[in-house]
Parts: structure tokens; sequence; C-alpha cells
């Protein structure tokens, strides 16, 4: 135990989702159906991309990366919460609880900036096609990858360097399944004041950036689709945004209901949180898949190709 202003409480306890048990039992086999599915999901988008030199594209590109993303975000959270699904004891030490809270910020930050740099790729390819291939060459595209990465550790390492600066002393129980910036800073023996405009400003200068972004690239886009004279190119260049749009709503719709307020909980958050951090990584490939056919194409291909090696195998 440290005394003064230091910090005394070593540890937290996860109040998680329920205190029942039939619930929580409930809860694992829910969490570990839809993660297994988005571990399968995400990796079959990455090695096909991979592995099929069609989709060696910008957008494929940028596609994968999110897929890693979403893998990474759904990683951070599940495997923790299945562990405290079936066990007695709900603790996390407060220096696992910060690095939770930390990578969190850290892949769903890159993943608002990644969705923010695919807005800006359909607008390069719709508004500038003649000069989408020198825009977006590779060594392009693999740079503002980087800077969305960036931009991610530096929201997060806010976002942490925020909560760490506050005083634990007791209470120590989130009510939450996992470690995040409001139910933490709600539990602080210090005057959160101060830190909660710094976390709303860090998160909210973030969203105002990619929504300004999002806003700009999409009039563009809307303005040169509708000047398309042919239906079948109008079709075909909505069809392109429109899985992008709908990634955009689920994950920025959940994010700024909880982030974009002061340190208050309100019933429906650990739902919302459940759907951006467990759901949004499961639907985003089949979101991606359902309505590209030339993912779809390239996956059968992939499924013939190991269908082919594993007749070669056994022969």
């Amino acid at each position: 135990m440290a005394a003064g202003n230091e910090t005394s409480v070593m540890q937290f306890i996860l109040l998680g989702l329920s205190s029942t048990t039939e619930i929580q039992v409930f809860f694992f086999v829910l969490f570990l159906v839809v993660y297994l599915s988005t571990i399968a999901g995400n990796l079959l988008i990455v090695v096909t991309v991979y592995v099929d030199p069609h989709l060696h594209t910008p957008m494929y590109f940028f596609l994968s990366n999110l897929s890693f993303l979403d893998l990474c975000l759904s990683t951070v959270i599940v495997p923790n919460s299945l562990v405290n699904f079936l066990s007695q004891s709900k603790t996390i030490s407060f220096n696992h609880c910060i690095a939770q809270l930390f990578f969190l910020h850290f892949f769903g930050g890159s993943e608002f900036f990644h969705l923010t740099l695919m807005a800006y790729d359909r607008y390069v390819a719709i508004c500038n096609p003649l000069r989408y291939t020198t825009i977006m060459n590779r060594s392009a595209c693999l740079r503002l990858v980087i800077l969305t990465w960036i931009g991610g550790f530096i929201h997060s390492f806010t976002q942490a360097l925020v909560i760490i600066q506050l005083t634990f002393c007791g209470p120590n129980e989130i009510n939450h399944f996992f470690c995040d910036v409001h139910p933490v800073a709600m539990l602080a023996c210090s005057n959160i004041s101060i830190n909660e405009i710094l976390l709303m400003a860090n998160s909210g200068a973030m969203s105002v950036c990619c929504f300004l972004v999002l806003s700009i690239s999409y009039v563009y886009i809307i303005f040169t689709i509708l000047n398309i004279h042919s239906t079948e190119g109008r079709w075909k260049a909505f069809s392109t945004c429109a899985s992008h749009l709908m990634v955009v709503t689920l994950i920025f719709g959940p994010c700024v209901f909880i982030y974009m307020r002061s340190s208050v909980t309100f019933p429906a958050d650990k739902m919302v949180s459940m759907f951006y951090t467990l759901v949004t990584p499961l639907l985003n490939p089949i979101i991606y898949t359902l309505r590209n056919e030339k993912v779809k194409k390239a996956m059968k291909k992939l499924g013939q190709r190991k269908l082919s090696f594993e007749v070669m195998y056994l022969n």
C-alpha cells in the first residue's frame, strides 16, 4: 500500500455483465462463439488479400489492415472477459488494467483514423480516377497506414496518461466487463474535473477531425456520383462506398455515445460497449465480403487451392 497522495489500489474488481452464474455461462458461450468467428472471418480476409495478386490494390490493402485492427481490438477485451465469466475472482491488476485501456484505445483510435483514410481512398478513386494509381501508390499507402497507427498511439497514450495521473484509494470495483476511461476514472479519489476535460478534448479532437475528413470526402463523392451519366456506373460507384459507410456508422455511433461525455454511466453503456468491441469486429468482414464479388471469388479460389493441396498431400 502506498501512502499520501499516491495510488493505494493495486488491483480492481471487474463486476462484469451479471453476477448470476447461469447468465455468466451464457455470456461465456456467446463471447467464445463470436470471438472464434471474428478470428476466422478477419484472418480469412487478411490471408485472401495477401495471397491473391488481384487484390494487391490500395482498397484491399486497407481492408486487410482494417481486419487486422478488428482482430486486435477484439483480442484486447474478449480473452480476459472469457476468463472472468468462469472465475470466482474477477480481479485485474492496476498495471494490467491500464495496459488494457491503452491497447483498447490504441487499436480503436487507429481504426477510427483508418476508416477515415479509407474514405479518402474512395474519394480519390471516384473523384480522381485517372490519378488514382499515382496518388495512392504503394509507398503512399504504407505511409498513410503508419500515420493511422501513430494517430491511434497518440490518442491512447494521452488517455492512459490522464488516467495514471489520478489517485485511487478505494473503492476498487469497476462496473464494467473491461477497463475503460470512464468506469476507471469514476473510482478516483482525486478531483477529476480537469482530467475529464482532457479526456473529452482528446476524444473530441479525434472525432471532429475524422468526421470532417469523412464528411468532405463523401460530399465530393456524392456530387461526383450524381454527375455520372451511366446508371450502371453510378450504382457501381455507390456500392463501393456503401460497405464503408455501414462500417463507419457501426463504429462511430457507439464510440461517440460512450466517449463524448463526462464520466457518468448509463444502463446502456455495457451493451453499447459490447457492440463495438464484440459485434462490430465480427460484422465488418461479413459486410465487406457479402457486398464484394471480387473478394468472394478470391476466397473461393483460396478454398479450391487448399482443397487441391490436401488432395495432393493425401495421394
